[in-house]
């Protein structure tokens, strides 16, 4: 048993590969040994494979069993040394997949496929955005970067990777050259808005110096530090407080208009804001214009400029990003397919 106990110990620290490759021998050699040891018992290959592999993993059916002395000498070998290697190759596979686990769960782990959604700091606000990726793109791939314990929020779409955003290291782990868009949400933990802008114009500055071309959004708590993120490139900016402020102000002006805002904003109710792919036949604005209303949409804006009605006459430009408000089932037949949004 001494001697069994130390094989054993030793079996444990044997690279990977070599303890994968000697099993595979191992059950391979026997298999053939014992078909052609003891044929009559043993008739064809898949007889003896389902031997050995009953056999290493203690399973013993007896359906299938050596009867002479050689054969017998090939079972014990494969009690002494096959059912230990096994067993260690089975613990190595189980142990694999809990760290595996564990890595997902603790962040520790890189991202390299393409095309994702980056998450930059986690909030109740940047849960409702998975929410919403996910409403929008069932299957989009989102990874979640934050500093915290343990993954907020885990599924098989969605990733979690610990660390400081604004080092580059953990950028490179999340693929963010790779990544559809960035979104950098305020540090709530973080009781000074200007701290908090800080922080954000720290970790956008190293987005962009990493991947200049992914779309990057920074939620900002004051819309006079926006000029102080305008030499990073940062796309696009959503102001925290002035928002919430300026649609409580709007809505005692003029009641309702906060249900609008809401309807753009949401998937959930009445029509929403898509971009419209431009079509060929469509010349001038008003050729767009005229053809998404028959389809029951309504063109408003070509990027953040909203004055289209006053430019129905002018030549649509290559790059123009045309939006238009219509329901999702509108939205579907102007693109001919199940797109999203």
């Amino acid at each position: 048993m001494y001697i069994l106990r130390k094989l054993l110990a030793k079996m444990v620290n044997i690279n990977n590969y070599v303890l994968f490759l000697s099993s595979g021998m191992l059950v391979i050699l026997s298999t053939i040994l014992i078909v052609n040891v003891e044929k009559e018992n043993f008739p064809t290959y898949f007889d003896g494979f389902w031997w050995v592999m009953t056999t290493v993993t203690t399973v013993g059916y007896g359906d299938y069993y050596p009867v002479t002395i050689a054969g017998r000498m090939i079972a014990i070998a494969l009690y002494i040394l096959g059912i230990g290697l096994i067993g260690v190759v089975i613990g190595k596979v189980v142990d694999g997949f809990a760290s595996f686990r564990k890595k997902r769960l603790e962040g520790d782990i890189v991202y390299k496929d393409k095309n994702h959604y980056i998450i930059i700091g986690w909030s109740q606000k940047a849960s409702f955005a998975i929410k919403e990726i996910m409403d929008t793109y069932e299957n989009a791939e989102i990874v979640i970067i934050d500093d915290l314990k343990e993954a907020p929020f885990l599924k098989d779409n969605i990733h979690y990777i610990k660390g400081n955003a604004s080092q580059k290291e953990t950028l490179l782990n999340a693929n963010a050259a790779a990544a559809k868009a960035v979104m950098i949400f305020a540090d709530d933990r973080i009781k000074d808005d200007q701290l908090i802008d800080g922080k954000s114009l720290l970790i956008a500055s190293t987005v962009e110096a990493l991947a200049p071309d992914v779309h990057t959004i920074v939620e900002v708590m004051e819309e006079a530090h926006i000029k102080n993120f305008k030499h990073v490139r940062v796309d696009e900016f959503i102001i925290s407080n002035e928002t919430v402020s300026s649609l409580a102000v709007r809505s005692a002006f003029m009641n309702g208009v906060s249900n609008i805002y809401g309807q753009l904003l949401s998937r959930s109710h009445g029509d929403d804001l898509y971009l419209i792919p431009k079509r060929e036949d469509w010349k001038t604005y008003r050729d767009a214009f005229d053809s998404l209303l028959q389809r029951g949409a309504t063109l408003i804006a070509d990027g953040n400029d909203l004055n289209i009605n006053r430019r129905l006459n002018e030549q649509i430009p290559e790059e123009a990003r045309l939006f238009a408000i219509c329901d999702d089932v509108t939205y579907k037949k102007i693109i001919g397919n199940e797109g999203g949004k």
